[in-house]
């Protein structure tokens, strides 16, 4: 579904990725994992036409999305839940949820997909009046994914979906997920909880310094010597 050519990105003087290829096949779960600083996020904000490359391809679907503008990435199905959730703090949460659904308001399927939100997070429901900027972090990260999955993706991609959250929140975080692709979307994970990406994710990447050093299944990686002792913090 989505393939990533020899991506290389520069600003600022930062030569941020060098020559990153890999793939997010249709119907899977794909994770990136790495230390602050690696890349990930810069990766995602190239792929959404939110950063320009100055070489590769992005292709997605077959067609070339190479620096797309945002907004054509947006309609060609991918959406992205941002680091820092980033949500409309003064709109409600029927409001926050309705703005990633914006361009089809008038879609039949506009109301069937904001039930199955609700059914997802019920605790949306209930504060569905309230400010999105009086939520936990929790609910709002909640909103966040539930306003994304707003614009019916083919690609949903996801950064730092668990940072900041206390850690029951972030196993419940982990477990929407697979309850999302288990509907079937297709899901590109960017994450510094290694084994909580690793353990959901079908197959994974590590990426340090704006290069991918190491790749394989999420259930090999987790057994790789490598990741266990820099990212899973054993000797």
């Amino acid at each position: 579904m989505l393939e990533v050519t020899d991506l290389q990105v520069r600003y600022q003087g930062i030569e941020a990725l060098k020559g990153v290829s890999f793939r997010v096949p249709l119907g899977k779960i794909v994770t990136l994992i790495g230390a602050n600083g690696a890349g990930k996020s810069s990766l995602l904000r190239t792929i959404s036409g939110l950063v320009r490359c100055q070489e590769g391809r992005v292709s997605f679907r077959g067609e070339d999305i190479t620096n797309l503008a945002a907004h054509q990435v947006a309609q060609r199905g991918i959406r992205l839940v941002p680091e820092g959730r980033k949500v409309f703090a003064n709109l409600t949460v029927l409001e926050n949820l309705k703005m990633g659904a914006y361009h089809r308001l008038r879609d039949g399927l506009f109301y069937k997909d904001l039930e199955w939100v609700f059914f997802i997070f019920p605790r949306l429901k209930e504060r569905g009046k309230q400010k999105a900027g009086t939520l936990s972090g929790g609910e709002q990260q909640m909103l966040a994914v539930g306003r994304a999955m707003m614009g019916a993706p083919r690609l949903l991609m996801m950064d730092e979906p668990s940072l900041g959250l206390a850690p029951q929140l972030v196993e419940e975080v982990f477990r929407i997920i697979r309850k999302i692709h288990q509907k079937g979307a297709t899901i590109l994970l960017i994450e510094q909880n290694a084994w909580g990406a690793l353990e959901t994710a079908d197959y994974g990447y590590v990426l340090e310094t704006g290069q991918l050093v190491l790749e394989g299944l999420g259930g090999e990686l987790l057994q790789d010597d490598r990741v266990r002792q820099a990212y899973l913090g054993e000797n």
